[in-house]
């Protein structure tokens, strides 16, 4: 099974680089980030016609993610679980298991609070939102069950994750606390699948529309994160950084992906 994460940076500006994407990588399940739209916008015909059923939990103008899959999908479920009683009011998480021909496994679109400007209180909320995927995260892992939790995390882990790292010294995406947020959800068992596989340094998911492309100065921060029984599974990862120079109207984020044994 293919699964892949893309934050598309609105669906509608970007549908016809997203279904030209689709019909070339063929994944069997995605997940989008930063849709942009309210649910009864999202264009479900379009992807439905490629034989996608559409999950969605949008919002109007900002944020939203969705879950498109080729594979039978049920228990849907929007939204962290609630802290202190009160829901999320930004549209940042969706949940649902997919079925496959050997199995199961259950995957999450994730877009993680940016956090800027650093200091402050966005990345207050930042940190705390991360804490609260975590607590999830770890709920998670009691089913014993393959779980891909993949999306926009919104944090550069190391200095080899950008181009230049001193640029973004006080960024948040960048901040140790942003890191450690993300190491905690990894120490409770979950594995990076795309370092997993490719160590090395110059692998990059966003480029800034101001001429990062050109220059080749990106960074990191799209991830896919596998508990032990989805990283038993893994069969392969990767970006599809051709994504961003082969549209006139581009995101600024590409696409990452695995392959699991599902």
């Amino acid at each position: 099974m293919k699964i892949a994460t893309w934050n598309v940076n609105s669906i509608k500006a970007r549908l016809e680089p997203a279904l030209a994407w689709l019909k070339q990588a063929d994944p069997d399940v995605v997940c989008l980030q930063e849709i942009k739209t309210v649910d009864e916008g999202f264009p479900r015909e379009v992807f439905e016609g490629l034989g996608y059923a559409c999950a969605v939990h949008g919002q109007k103008s900002y944020n939203g993610v969705a879950i498109l899959s080729k594979r039978p999908m049920e228990d849907v479920t929007p939204r962290l679980p609630a802290d202190d009683g009160v829901l999320d009011d930004h549209s940042r998480y969706l949940e649902a298991v997919i079925t496959g021909e050997k199995g199961t496994v259950r995957v999450a679109s994730i877009y993680a609070p940016n956090g800027n400007p650093w200091p402050g209180p966005k990345f207050d909320y930042k940190l705390a939102w991360l804490e609260r995927l975590r607590l999830h995260a770890r709920g998670l892992l009691k089913n014993e069950e393959p779980v891909v939790l993949m999306g926009d995390y919104n944090i550069i882990p190391e200095d080899k994750d950008a181009a230049k790292p001193k640029a973004w010294l006080k960024d948040a995406l960048f901040q140790p606390e942003s890191k450690a947020a993300l190491r905690r959800i990894e120490n409770l068992g979950y594995t990076d699948a795309f370092r997993a596989l490719h160590p090395g340094a110059g692998h990059y998911t966003f480029w800034d529309y101001f001429g990062s492309w050109e220059r080749g100065n990106g960074i990191r921060i799209d991830h896919v994160l596998l508990s032990p029984q989805a990283l038993d599974r893994l069969k392969g990862a990767g970006i599809d950084k051709e994504v961003r120079g082969a549209s006139e109207k581009p995101s600024d984020h590409v696409p990452v992906w695995v392959e699991l044994r599902v």
